[in-house]
């Protein structure tokens, strides 16, 4: 259980994030939806301890997150892994050893960086590789990849930190319709097959709707809707949006045919 009590960011004299409290059980795929600007990065990122809130608390099973430093820090890094927008592969490195990365927090940082991965550890990685349909492309250099296959590399390399928790910030807004589709059909299948639970931030509506279980709309800095994709209205939509009918009609129509391309 992932627990967010009246957590706040501030940064100067703008608020972020506001207020937000949170209880996700273990195993949910949360959707995050909201305009650009509406918190939904930052929440993520402290929620990863990247950011550090002005106030509130979040605890993870218990354990208070928020007082985390050193070591224990980095082991919860570990068990929270975070894909980007931006993949963050090294392009000139091969798929394999950008999946290896994610033993990093793991082991001794030298050692992997040197490349003195285990045959154990390389094993794993190809196998998660297979996973995720990509095992044909360990050797390539990641830049040879399409931005759906290294978004997929992304996702194989925080799979090898081996979390209990997965936060996707905006993973899809960088593809085109079909790729985002693979990548978002690789979360669930995670998400199902492992149990892990999954926080995804997302721009479109309906892309939450087909693939979360539950839905938090975020406005300025703080929770206005938190459901069932079922109880998410168009009224509360165009809230969230702050777009009028019309708008979200379109909005809507354009993603509903973007998904099924």
């Amino acid at each position: 259980m992932l627990e967010i009590r009246n957590l706040t960011r501030r940064f100067a004299a703008v608020t972020a994030v506001e207020d937000v409290s949170l209880s996700i059980p273990a195993g949910q795929l949360v959707g995050v939806i909201g305009r650009s600007g509406a918190g939904k990065s930052t929440l993520l990122r402290m929620i990863n301890r990247l950011v550090d809130p002005s106030s509130g608390s979040i605890a993870f099973e218990g354990r208070d997150i928020t007082a985390l430093a050193g070591a224990a820090l980095r082991r919860w890094r570990a068990d929270c892994a975070m894909i980007f927008q931006q993949f963050n592969l090294v392009g000139r490195l091969d798929v394999l050893t950008n999946v290896l990365v994610g033993r990093l927090n793991r082991r001794a940082s030298l050692s992997s960086l040197l490349g003195r991965f285990t045959e154990a550890e390389r094993a794993l990685a190809i196998r998660t590789l297979d996973r995720l349909d990509l095992a044909d492309t360990a050797l390539q250099r990641a830049e040879t990849l399409s931005g759906g296959q290294q978004q997929r590399v992304a996702i194989a390399r925080a799979l090898m930190q081996s979390p209990r928790l997965i936060l996707a910030d905006e993973p899809i807004a960088s593809l085109d319709p079909r790729n985002a589709k693979v990548v978002m059909d690789a979360l669930r299948r995670i998400n199902r097959e492992d149990g892990l639970t999954v926080l995804c931030n997302l721009h479109t509506l309906d892309t939450a709707r087909e693939y979360c279980d539950r839905i938090i709309g975020m406005q300025a800095g703080r929770v206005v809707f938190d459901g069932p994709p079922a109880a998410l209205s168009g009224e509360m939509a165009r809230t969230i949006y702050g777009v009028g009918e019309a708008e979200q009609a379109a909005l809507e129509s354009v993603t509903s045919t973007a998904l099924r391309a």
